[in-house]
């Protein structure tokens, strides 16, 4: 069993989170990123049709403003600004 002490366990935990919170916005960012190269791309790049092509990159850019504004409100705002009115 490995001898670590109560502090070394929550910063651990502290910053498994903080990296966490970035990844979620790096995901999202790929996300919009796919979804404006498949709007962007010329056609003869991928066996879909144009039309199957823009409403999927459209859904993923689309889902990707969705992840980032969500992941944004829950770990980026600062918690007293909705008592701030």
């Amino acid at each position: 069993m490995l001898n670590t002490d109560a502090d070394e366990r929550i910063n651990r935990g502290r910053s498994q989170r903080v990296a966490m919170r970035y990844f979620v916005l790096l995901m999202a960012a790929v996300y919009v990123g796919l979804g404006a190269f498949l709007l962007a791309a010329p056609a003869h790049m991928f066996a879909l049709a144009p039309t199957a092509r823009r409403v999927v990159g459209g859904l993923f850019v689309l889902y990707g403003l969705i992840r980032f504004f969500r992941t944004f409100r829950q770990h980026f705002r600062n918690r007293h600004d909705s008592f701030q009115r």
